[in-house]
């Protein structure tokens, strides 16, 4: 019996002839059990093998160190070249900006031995770099050195003077360069904003209320009290001192477009406790469109805080933030919880206090356990208290006893146990 396939069989036939397009065959021979030669035809056609190339290892460029400073004199001096001016200003303007104090001693003593005459503006580089970095005995003795001074030379002391506390230095290097340059009319072309907004600051700390009124009384001669960073300290001097007829003649006198001497106006009224004429300088700054910031609202939302019209002050105060875009300023912010918190309005302060971006922001959490503390809202203010230990915070103990004692004695050893 013959068994036959249903698949045609191979075809066993091979030309002798090909043409060129037509591919050629090549015959492979296996033996069946009946002996029977069968054949298979497979094309010679050129495989397509992808030659993988040899994985050459990844060269990393060594990375050198930035050069320092230092590094710079010493190369130089080993060199034995002298440093071009132009290099020592670059050095000193890297030096100031990143404010290392060792490293600026060491290039003012590098310049001072070199070969260089500084000129002026060299020295006072070196002064504003020292002073910057925090030598501020080095920038003394500096500037004891110098045999010509300018604005920015004095600029740069009485500042440096200020900013570490010495108060009375920075007043005694005023009245030596009025000594040396005459009295304070002929000082118009050596005196900048900076200097008298720093010996104001000086005079408000050592209380000396006669050198700012003739400070003062010299920038009405000379007609300089249209500046805007001066008008606002003088505001706030006068401030200080419980004058405050005197801070609103200079806030008379000044552009009516600047907000720092409006807001300065507003919180000298605070701190007077005049908190209706400052809402009503608020009112009328809205009124005029003056430009607000955060200080501003800040300011205001503190005398919103003090009146007693149940906190409708302060929501509309409120609403004006929202408008400008200042609602989410972390002082506003705290300001505000601080305000709705003195009126119990307890979900307004929670939504302010939820909405906000800075969660470390410790004010804000004192301000919203004081709104609790202030009304009984124990339960509430035990749950700020906890939710600020988890974010990482710790509460003050003065705080922590307010809330125990709204919470009750029976209350306190659990409270204790878990804070």
């Amino acid at each position: 019996m013959e068994i036959t396939s249903s698949y045609p069989k191979p075809p066993l036939l091979h030309k002798n002839s090909t043409s060129r397009n037509s591919k050629k065959w090549i015959p492979i021979t296996t033996h069946s059990i009946s002996n029977t030669p069968l054949q298979f035809q497979f094309p010679l056609n050129r495989p397509h093998h992808k030659i993988h190339q040899p994985i050459k290892p990844e060269i990393k460029k060594p990375t050198n160190p930035s050069c320092t400073i230092s590094d710079v004199l010493r190369l130089m001096d080993s060199l034995g070249l002298n440093i071009p001016v132009d290099i020592y200003v670059s050095l000193i303007k890297e030096c100031t900006e990143s404010r290392e104090p060792a490293k600026a001693v060491e290039l003012c003593n590098h310049v001072c031995k070199s070969n260089v005459i500084p000129s002026l503006p060299l020295l006072n580089r070196l002064l504003l770099m020292l002073v910057s970095c925090g030598c501020f005995e080095h920038a003394r003795q500096l500037f004891d050195k110098m045999r010509v001074r300018n604005s920015k030379s004095w600029a740069t002391i009485i500042a440096g003077c200020v900013e570490n506390g010495e108060y009375e230095e920075a007043l005694s290097f005023f009245m030596v360069m009025q000594s040396e340059i005459g009295n304070l009319c002929k000082c118009g072309d050596i005196i900048d904003d900076g200097i008298l907004v720093c010996v104001l600051k000086a005079c408000v700390e050592t209380m000396n209320l006669e050198l700012g009124k003739q400070i003062h009384g010299w920038l009405l001669k000379l007609g300089s009290c249209e500046s805007f960073a001066l008008s606002s300290f003088l505001i706030k001097f006068y401030g200080e001192f419980g004058y405050q007829e005197s801070a609103d003649n200079v806030f008379d006198h000044v552009p009516r477009c600047n907000t720092v001497v409006w807001t300065a106006r507003i919180g000298n009224l605070c701190k007077e406790e005049q908190f209706e004429e400052a809402i009503r300088i608020f009112t009328e700054m809205v009124r005029e469109g003056v430009k607000k910031n955060s200080f501003t609202f800040s300011s205001v939302l503190k005398a919103c805080g003090k009146l007693s019209d149940a906190g409708w002050c302060g929501q509309q105060v409120h609403a004006t933030s929202v408008k400008v875009g200042l609602d989410m300023d972390g002082y506003v912010q705290c300001s505000l919880i601080d305000m709705y918190g003195k009126y119990g309005l307890l979900r307004d302060a929670l939504r302010v206090f939820n909405a906000r971006e800075d969660k470390s922001n410790i004010a804000c959490w004192n301000a919203m356990l004081m709104g609790c503390i202030q009304h009984g809202f124990g339960v509430e203010a035990m749950k700020v208290l906890y939710e600020m230990k988890e974010a990482g915070l710790q509460p003050h103990e003065s705080l922590i006893k307010e809330v125990l004692l709204v919470c009750g004695s029976s209350n306190i050893e659990k409270m204790n146990a878990r804070l």
